[in-house]
């Protein structure tokens, strides 16, 4: 049996979907010859927002957690001066010192091994000292960990493996300043020049980072869904009473939020004998969304309902109450929530296929200038599974409401007669990175 020491940061019980990746490698590598030993921090859910990413560890020593599936060391978590104001002051506290102290940290931990997340590359350190592993992995962000993996390779002569789960510098986040672009990118060349291998979620994916980063073996290994998780909420029903629409996720600027409730609005105001519900999980600009809705569509707010984040199983849970699942178009880019939607076996609805984007460098990665991926990746899958509607534009929208309504009306169900979806269960590209690991060339 092989082992692999996997460094990552974002990790259960964190509510991120970041962590589910490097979870699902704890949960099933045993299953397929290897054996996990992984490398996180210290999380708590004591805020059940953004705070909960900087808030403080509940030991100043690791902690140990071992079982027939593996082993987690959770490592101490101190958070940083600037996290330390904002955890008491809140976002509007110190706010130019913050970004001081941040933009310090985030350039000076590719230099030093300075900032809360440096417990991590120590922990590590100390366990190979002890311990015989046959390969590191590091999954990012944040991407100081392919760092903290490049330099425990060189000390203890063991493979390491790139696994990207968003580009690095070229991420829309940092490649818009020429200056952050430049710095992470020779930070990027310089980590990844001892790696043995690169995994990723998607051929865009491998095709971007291929730019920066050459004459390195590429493995493409999705994400998908957990299927001990979908397994258990198999038995809850749809909404019978009202037509419940579910989102997930992280709403952004090119998203047509608005498009999307002006149109629900519209929909009440025609059709008042209609019964109609919108639930949003986990989103990233509730206070935003709520005051939208109170300024420009009052009448929504009996038929819109925001959750704060949940841990999966819950969320996966409340998902399947609703009778049919709201996804923004990405673009080249799939995601993630839409492989829990696949698997519950929820009517999609993609909004919207045909609406022009004016500047499409606000769009991460759009795909026009990359040989052999597609500019509307989400729209194949949908296709490829039968699994929803392609929503052309806002009136398109309003038709389709008005169908699905008359449906549930009918039926007191909305079905959603989808194909092959198991082929994205998490358990089945688990097995696709193990056989890539058994079979990766020294």
């Amino acid at each position: 049996m092989k082992k692999v020491l996997i460094l990552a940061y974002d990790f259960p019980p964190y509510v991120s979907v970041g962590g589910l990746r490097p979870y699902s490698w704890y949960k099933y590598f045993n299953e397929f010859d290897i054996y996990p030993v992984v490398v996180t921090r210290q999380w708590g859910n004591k805020y059940g927002n953004h705070l909960d990413y900087i808030d403080q560890g509940h030991s100043e020593n690791a902690i140990i957690e071992e079982s027939e599936k593996g082993t987690i060391i959770r490592t101490p978590y101190k958070p940083n001066i600037a996290n330390k104001i904002m955890l008491k002051y809140g976002d509007s506290g110190f706010r130019i010192f913050r970004r001081i102290m941040t933009a310090y940290y985030e350039f000076a931990q590719y230099i030093f091994f300075v900032g809360p997340k440096r417990k991590i590359y120590f922990e590590a350190k100390k366990y190979l000292k002890n311990n015989d592993v046959d390969f590191i992995i590091a999954t990012g962000e944040p991407f100081v960990l392919f760092k903290y993996a490049s330099v425990l390779s060189s000390k203890f002569n063991v493979p390491w493996i790139a696994d990207y789960r968003d580009p690095w510098s070229q991420n829309a986040s940092r490649s818009s300043n020429f200056i952050l672009k430049t710095f992470n990118a020779f930070f990027e060349k310089r980590a990844l020049k001892n790696s043995i291998a690169i995994t990723t979620v998607s051929d865009l994916f491998r095709q971007v980072i291929s730019t920066l980063v050459i004459n390195k073996k590429f493995y493409v290994v999705s994400n998908g869904y957990d299927p001990e998780a979908i397994e258990k909420v198999k038995g809850i029903e749809q909404n019978h009473s009202l037509l419940r629409i579910g989102f997930v996720g992280t709403i952004y600027e090119w998203h047509p939020i608005e498009s999307f409730l002006e149109t629900v609005n519209t929909f009440i105001e025609k059709n008042s004998e209609k019964k109609l519900l919108v639930t949003f999980y986990g989103i990233n600009i509730e206070d935003r969304l709520r005051y939208l809705i109170t300024t420009k569509y009052p009448k929504l707010l009996r038929f819109v309902e925001i959750y704060p984040k949940l841990s999966n199983d819950i969320l996966l849970h409340e998902l399947a109450k609703n009778n049919a699942m709201l996804l923004f178009n990405y673009y080249s880019i799939i995601g993630t929530k839409i492989y829990d939607y696949l698997a519950l076996k929820r009517i999609i609805l993609l909004c919207y296929s045909e609406e022009k984007i004016k500047d499409t460098s606000k769009l991460p990665f759009f795909s026009n200038n990359l040989n052999g991926v597609s500019s509307h990746a989400q729209e194949d899958l949908i296709i490829e599974t039968n699994s929803g509607y392609i929503v052309r534009d806002s009136s398109h929208l309003l038709e389709i409401l008005t169908t699905l309504c008359n449906e549930l009306k009918t039926n007191g169900t909305i079905n959603c007669n989808s194909v092959n979806v198991e082929m994205f269960s998490r358990k089945e590209q688990v097995k696709i990175f193990s056989d890539i690991i058994k079979n990766i060339k020294m």
